[in-house]
């Protein structure tokens, strides 16, 4: 599935279905005014009998259109042009694409609309093929028969007084971005017995060789003579042995070095605390954090983006058994600070605890963990919204602006002092639960907080936007893919 740029009148484009987004106060006005009168003023007819209001995501179809080149046209609404970011592009192409792959196609196109104040050629480009080539990938790994189908060819439609070159960049991003995103979701949809620590340490070292990226698998053997200890307790109950996967593109010779921290449980049992069967269903999916930080690194390093970056992927199992983690038990971590288990389904955490202080160990300059870590984010800020908590108000700003450039969403939850009691305990240095319902997502990340010193630093809490329970007009139920286009827009940015 190729992404491809052309640039033509709309009418002279042949493709299945050619996708045309409008703005609410515009109508089919300008590049579109000269496709309308191809087809007759059909257009200009449903957009005067209200047919046609270009709402964000509204969809149009016409069929058996005469006139153009193209048999059909999906119109999608944009919204109002003034308010028009990256986000709402993505989605307005997501929802048309995947419309449009209901049956086999052999090519779709999208024709890309005027640069805006904010949204120049490149931007536009990237935002709609990202969503496009995410629309027009279903989630069914394992289905017989497939919910959509994957075109041969999709193409960026732009004018021929566009800016080819920048088109031509962000086409290109957006090809690499967006099979970046897919690879996540593939690796979140897996089924658990397909995808556990050795077969996803054996992947991302495979897929980081063919692309230039050095990559270290640490088995449990290594593991412990890195004092691992905190990540070792957790993959204890499982007969799954764990990885530790590392990853290094060093695209220039930079003061700043990223280090991107995944959490990686590829099924949460909750280990002796046990979770109920509702609970335990998508846990396939709490390792979205290791697929975001596997999948923006393999983008980062084809897209050739000159900086200094690792990426580590902290890869276990979390399963009862005789030798699992016991409440009570005491682990050490490899920063030196002792930690008390009083839950051992809050083992994200624990597990990332030692990721951590290895990437401080390695010189990172500045931080980012993204982690399925707390039900609580869910609860504070819904299904579709990461939260954001860091030590470093500079650096917390610059990874919610690059989310929000990339059109995903990041919110900033504190992380003042007086949270830090909530995790003292009185035989170790920490504690993994605060025992309180309250303030769970902050809870989390205080913890995470003792194992970074004073490296600026980031955590995502990405329970919410990693997995959707059901399928929306703008994304399939099951793993999205999240924040993948946040660390590449980040790793652009430096």
């Amino acid at each position: 599935m190729p992404l491809t740029a052309q640039f033509a009148p709309l009418y002279e484009i042949t493709a299945d279905w050619l996708i045309v987004p409008v703005f609410e106060e515009e109508g089919f006005s300008g590049p579109l005014a000269a496709l309308d009168q191809r087809l007759g003023g059909a257009l200009s007819r449903l957009w005067q009998a209200g047919d046609v209001t270009s709402k964000p995501i509204e969809l149009t179809p016409l069929l058996d259109v005469r006139g153009a080149a193209v048999p059909r046209v999906m119109i999608v609404g944009l919204g109002k042009r003034a308010a028009l970011e990256r986000s709402i592009l993505t989605d307005a192409a997501t929802a048309a694409a995947r419309c449009v792959t209901d049956r086999p196609r052999r090519r779709v196109a999208f024709a890309l609309p005027s640069p805006t104040e904010r949204l120049g050629w490149e931007e536009l480009a990237l935002a709609a093929g990202v969503g496009l080539m995410q629309g027009s990938q279903g989630p069914g790994v394992r289905k017989t028969e497939p919910v959509r189908f994957v075109p041969d060819d999709l193409c960026l439609i732009a004018p021929p007084g566009a800016d080819a070159d920048a088109v031509q960049r962000g086409a290109r991003r957006a090809d690499i971005e967006g099979r970046a995103v897919a690879l996540a979701r593939e690796l979140v949809n897996m089924p658990p017995s397909d995808l556990y620590p050795e077969t996803f340490a054996a992947l991302a070292l495979e897929m980081a060789g063919a692309v230039g990226i050095a990559c270290t698998v640490l088995d449990e053997t290594q593991l412990e003579s890195e004092k691992f200890g905190s990540l070792l307790g957790v993959a204890r109950g499982s007969e799954r042995p764990p990885r530790l996967v590392l990853l290094h593109w060093q695209g220039a010779e930079k003061p700043t070095r990223l280090g991107y921290v995944g959490k990686g449980v590829t099924f949460d049992s909750g280990g002796l605390s046990l979770k109920a069967n509702d609970q335990m269903l998508d846990m396939k999916c709490d390792m979205a954090g290791a697929a975001a930080v596997l999948a923006s690194i393999l983008a980062i390093a084809e897209l050739r983006l000159p900086v200094d970056v690792l990426g580590i992927l902290a890869l276990v199992e979390n399963m009862p058994s005789g030798k699992a983690l016991k409440l009570g038990d005491v682990l050490k971590a490899r920063n030196g600070v002792t930690i008390e288990v009083l839950n051992t389904d809050a083992e994200g955490r624990l597990i990332l605890a030692d990721a951590l202080a290895y990437a401080v160990d390695l010189r990172a300059t500045h931080l980012v963990d993204l982690a399925t870590l707390t039900g609580a984010c869910m609860v504070a800020l819904g299904e579709q919204v990461a939260g954001l908590m860091g030590n470093n108000e500079t650096w917390n700003q610059q990874v919610q602006s690059a989310a929000q450039r990339a059109g995903e969403r990041v919110w900033p939850l504190p992380m003042w002092p007086i949270y830090n009691d909530l995790i003292k305990s009185e035989v170790a240095d920490i504690k993994n639960v605060s025992g309180k319902r309250y303030g769970g997502a902050i809870v989390g990340a205080k913890f995470l907080e003792r194992f970074v010193g004073t490296t600026p630093w980031v955590h995502l809490d990405i329970a919410g936007p990693a997995w959707a329970e059901h399928a929306s007009p703008i994304r399939d139920a099951g793993g999205t893919g999240c924040m993948v286009r946040t660390l590449v827009e980040l790793a652009a940015a430096k």
